[in-house]
């Protein structure tokens, strides 16, 4: 994929069997590292309430926080496609007002798509959001939005039962507007069921490796976190690095060595004698007074 990355080019990745990457952050300075590895989209997920402001779930976070974030993230990957989470209340108390926070993504922050999680109830307000030219990724399966019913997150479509009532939604999701899927925690051979039958891309977030694309949130693939899902990997471990590079710096500070003369500014040449002579001139003025 050349160029700033479009829903058009996750429809050709899929059509192509060509996997699709996204990544979850919140930030410029991490959203920048991200838009130079070969990645496809930036997910801004509301977990930004846990991982950046540490609720302890994601329904406290709200449309201002989130139009922020995601302005940011766009700054920094122009290049990629953003997808941006519709927080809690933002889309469910009419269609109007779904339509309304919905474009704000698009036109305040730079968003290309976003996100809402959907349930049978809220087909029609996916259908009214996309019938307003507005992209929308339709997220399915765990849904954390949900978690004031549910009182804890867990798998999905693990039954038999469970898994039909998944499906036969999933089915419905292209006609209602959706242009891609997210699918979170989801049993992997349901998931690679949906994935199959589904037109438009299925983004998987701990949900098998059958879906057109994954997505992890950044702190988790770059470890640090000091608790992950079980369906995260990190690929690195930076959080001894990150304390150890903090210690160091405390260190330095304490000791006297930070900062040293070369990270220092300093007066132009000739100006210190300048200083001087200001500085009697200055001392002479205030005894005679």
């Amino acid at each position: 994929m050349a160029g700033r990355r479009t829903i058009a080019d996750l429809l050709e990745a899929k059509r192509h069997g060509k996997k699709i990457v996204a990544v979850s952050c919140y930030d410029f300075t991490t959203a920048g590292l991200v838009a130079q590895a070969d990645v496809d989209m930036i997910i801004v997920g509301d977990s930004a309430g846990q991982h950046l402001l540490g609720f302890e779930n994601t329904l406290p976070v709200g449309m201002d926080f989130m139009l922020a974030i995601t302005g940011a993230v766009r700054r920094a990957a122009p290049g990629l496609c953003i997808v941006a989470d519709m927080p809690f209340l933002s889309y469910q108390v009419d269609k109007a007002t779904a339509i309304r926070n919905a474009g704000r993504f698009i036109t305040e922050a730079g968003a290309d798509m976003v996100k809402m999680e959907v349930s049978k109830a809220y087909l029609d307000t996916l259908k009214a959001v996309a019938d307003a030219g507005i992209a929308v990724m339709a997220h399915i399966g765990i849904r954390p939005q949900y978690i004031g019913q549910t009182g804890r997150l867990k798998a999905e479509a693990t039954t038999a039962q469970e898994a039909i009532e998944l499906i036969r939604l999933a089915e419905q999701l292209p006609g209602h507007g959706a242009c891609a899927i997210l699918l979170e925690g989801t049993a992997c051979e349901v998931a690679s069921m949906i994935c199959r039958a589904s037109p438009v891309p299925v983004i998987g977030c701990g949900s098998g490796a059958g879906c057109d694309g994954q997505v992890l949130i950044a702190a988790d693939i770059l470890g640090l976190t000091s608790e992950r899902p079980r369906f995260a990997v990190a690929f690195a471990d930076l959080a001894v690095q990150v304390v150890r590079a903090i210690a160091a710096y405390s260190h330095h500070v304490r000791a006297g060595t930070f900062p040293d003369q070369s990270h220092s500014y300093h007066l132009k040449p000739g100006q210190m004698e300048l200083l001087d002579r200001l500085g009697k001139a200055a001392d002479q003025a205030k005894d005679r007074q």
